[in-house]
């Protein structure tokens, strides 16, 4: 179960195809919103070679990183293949308007 919850803003402070950026002692956290107005939440880092996910292009439920173009799955943190590699993802809630980060990482990607 996810602990650590904060909250972060409203849905409206999240460009829509793009993403925020919060800051935290792990390090920074980019946070999504779709087209649909769907919010996920990745560590900032490529699993590449380390680009700022956050300044990547959002289409459908996932990023493009802007240095190298690798397609990152919002939803899981994985790459779309033929990459390998996956990118921490953290669960994100709405309550209303409200949009709440849990800083504690789902399992499965240590990046």
């Amino acid at each position: 179960m996810s602990e650590n919850w904060i909250e972060i803003g409203t849905l409206s402070d999240i460009p829509r195809l793009g993403a925020r950026v919060v800051e935290s002692k792990q390090g920074d956290i980019a946070v999504f919103r779709t087209a649909d107005d769907e919010v996920f939440a990745l560590r900032d880092k490529c699993p590449h070679k380390g680009g700022p996910l956050s300044q990547g292009i959002v289409h459908g439920k996932r990023v493009a990183c802007p240095l190298h173009d690798w397609k990152i799955n919002l939803d899981s943190g994985l790459a779309v293949a033929p990459d390998e590699g996956c990118a921490a993802y953290y669960p994100v809630k709405l309550e209303g308007d409200a949009v709440f980060l849990s800083l504690t990482p789902n399992e499965g990607c240590p990046n």
